[in-house]
């Protein structure tokens, strides 16, 4: 299985900055939000307002087409 990191970057104020991975059409703190709703168990927070998660491509490929058909 090829593991993916998907870094995530936050705002002093926790919203998320940026954010790797994201489909077109969904803004930064959507993707986070949604990736957080359905792989939670998947993330680690780093230091620095920093955090990624670590999924496989398939599962990544899977939730950006979720993501996409639910924001239209």
């Amino acid at each position: 299985m090829d593991t993916v990191i998907i870094h995530a970057r936050f705002a002093p104020n926790g919203t998320i900055v940026e954010i790797s991975e994201r489909p077109t059409g969904l803004d930064p703190q959507a993707w986070f939000d949604f990736l957080s709703y359905r792989a939670a168990d998947s993330y680690q927070a780093l230091a620095g307002g920093r955090g990624v998660f670590r999924l496989s491509r398939a599962d990544i490929d899977a939730f950006k087409a979720d993501a996409t058909a639910k924001a239209a």
